[in-house]
């Protein structure tokens, strides 16, 4: 996607503004994400790992899919972007793409931040039973398929998080150097917390749930009122317990390396 980083003539042209025109659109990505997921009950074998047995790989389908999309991706370049970050990093063959020279906007130890981990089993262990339906209907390499497009939005979306911190670094270093000096992540936490900000977050990627989840039909008599593909009380729940959360982590990670 590289959005702020093609959309910006330059490094010094972000802003906030302009970031979170890309965190809005993010939200979309992150909603019909789960819709598309949503489509497919639980399907548990996916994740067993007796389910399916590969030549030289031990695991479940679902890291199967995961591990070889993402070797495909990784020649063809997707992970020279800055703003892509694999769920198996220690297995990627290098690119294979003529390289692209993106505008360099974050310091160089942001390379050494990825919590994938943690969006991997926030993601199964308490994102996933919370908008699928119980079931096996069969679709498992689909359904592993629907979860990496979940997986990757959910983590482009939380490692933005060091866009945000540099630009809010930028713009008022005398406020953040102390506590990045002091290696203190309360303070930190607390300089990048604006609970106003959460609030309209949350009520707008709930609204957004509702609207883009709605059936639509022609026959107004007929139409599945106030039903929703999503529960938009779950994606509230996301981005309030974990995206918001997970994205302030990725914040202090990156500023208390950023004086380095």
């Amino acid at each position: 996607m590289a959005m702020a980083l093609n959309d910006s003539v330059s490094a010094n042209a972000m802003t906030l503004d302009s970031l979170r025109d890309s965190l809005i659109r993010q939200e979309d990505t992150i909603i019909f994400a789960l819709i598309e997921r949503a489509r497919f009950p639980t399907n548990s074998p996916a994740y067993d790992h007796s389910y399916a047995k590969f030549p030289g790989y031990s695991g479940s389908l679902v890291q199967f899919v995961v591990r070889e999309t993402e070797a495909l991706l990784a020649k063809a370049g997707k992970f020279t972007n800055p703003e892509e970050h694999p769920f198996s990093p220690n297995d990627l063959p290098p690119s294979e793409a003529p390289p692209y020279n993106f505008t360099k906007v974050l310091h160089p130890a942001a390379a050494s931040i990825n919590i994938n981990k943690s969006i991997w089993n926030m993601y199964f262990d308490k994102l996933l039973a919370l908008f699928t339906t119980p079931g096996d209907d069969g679709n498992y390499a689909s359904t592993a398929a629907s979860d990496l497009v979940c997986l990757q939005a959910l983590s482009r979306r939380i490692h933005y998080g060091k866009f945000v911190a540099e630009v809010k670094f930028r713009e008022s270093p005398r406020e953040y150097e102390p506590a990045i000096r002091s290696q203190d992540r309360d303070a930190l936490m607390k300089l990048l917390t604006v609970e106003s900000v959460e609030e309209l977050v949350k009520k707008r990627v709930a609204k957004k749930a509702m609207v883009f989840g709605q059936e639509v039909t022609l026959d107004d008599n007929n139409a599945k009122k106030g039903k929703c593909k999503v529960d938009p009380s779950v994606v509230s729940r996301l981005y309030a317990e974990w995206v918001m959360p997970l994205t302030k982590v990725v914040q202090v990670e990156y500023l208390l390396r950023r004086l380095d």
